[in-house]
C-alpha cells in the first residue's frame, strides 16, 4: 500500500466520521447516514479523479466502501463517546481537508499538472465532499461562508511545492503540508479569524 493510498483511506475515515456527525445532527436514518457519509468521503475525490481522467478510485478499490461502512457504524456506535458534538465534526472535518489537501496536490503532480492546478486539484479534493455534505443537510457550505477554508488548503498547496523546492523526503512534503492545513484552520477557528466580509464594504457606503 503506498503513501497516497493510505492518506487518501485516511482521509476517507476522518470524512466519513464527519458526514456522520453532520446526518445524525440532522436525525437522518440510518440510509441517510451512510449516504451523507459515503458522498463526504469520496464526493471531492471523485471529482478529482474524473477531471484527470483517471479510473475513480472507490469504483475499482472496494477498500475506500468497506471503509466508509465500517467507519460509518463505528461512529453511530461509539457516538456517545463522542461527547462534544461539534468539537468532534470540527476534529474530524479538519483532518479530512489536511488528508485531502496533500493527496490532491500529489495526484496533480502524477498526472505532470502545472503547480497552481495541482494546487487546485488538492483544494477542490478537500473541499467538494463537504460542499455535498452541507448542501444535501439543508446548509450553507462552509466554503462559501467568510470562514478559514479553501484559504488553509491553499496555503497548505502552496507550503507543499515550498519544501518539495529544496529536496526534502516525500514524508516531510506530506507532513508540513498537513500542518500547515490544519494549523491555519485552527488558529482561525480558535481566534475567529475570518475572510473580510464584502457586504459590510457596501453596508458603510
Amino acid at each position: 500500500m503506498d503513501a497516497i493510498l493510505i492518506l487518501d483511506i485516511l482521509g476517507v475515515i476522518a470524512f466519513s466520521i464527519s458526514g456522520v456527525l453532520t446526518s445524525m445532527r440532522k436525525h437522518m436514518d440510518a440510509f441517510g447516514i451512510l449516504i451523507i457519509a459515503f458522498v463526504t468521503s469520496v464526493g471531492g475525490g471523485t471529482l478529482r479523479d474524473v477531471l484527470l481522467n483517471e479510473s475513480v478510485a472507490w469504483l475499482s478499490n472496494m477498500t475506500y466502501v468497506y471503509t466508509i461502512i465500517a467507519t460509518s457504524i463505528f461512529a453511530v456506535v461509539f457516538r456517545k463517546r463522542l461527547t462534544y458534538f461539534r468539537k468532534s465534526l470540527f476534529l474530524f472535518d479538519t483532518l479530512g481537508i489536511g488528508l485531502y489537501t496533500v493527496v490532491g496536490v500529489e495526484k496533480g503532480i502524477n498526472a505532470d499538472l502545472h503547480p497552481l492546478i495541482c494546487i487546485a486539484f488538492g483544494t477542490m479534493s478537500a473541499c467538494f465532499g463537504g460542499v455535498i455534505r452541507d448542501i444535501l443537510c439543508n446548509e450553507i457550505p462552509v466554503i462559501f461562508r467568510k470562514e478559514i477554508y479553501a484559504t488553509a488548503c491553499i496555503l497548505g498547496g502552496f507550503t507543499y511545492f515550498a519544501i518539495a523546492y529544496f529536496n526534502a523526503p516525500q514524508s516531510i512534503v506530506f507532513i508540513g503540508a498537513f500542518a500547515v492545513v490544519i494549523s491555519i484552520r485552527l488558529v482561525a477557528v480558535i481566534f475567529k479569524i475570518s475572510l473580510p466580509n464584502i457586504y459590510k464594504l457596501y453596508d458603510e457606503k
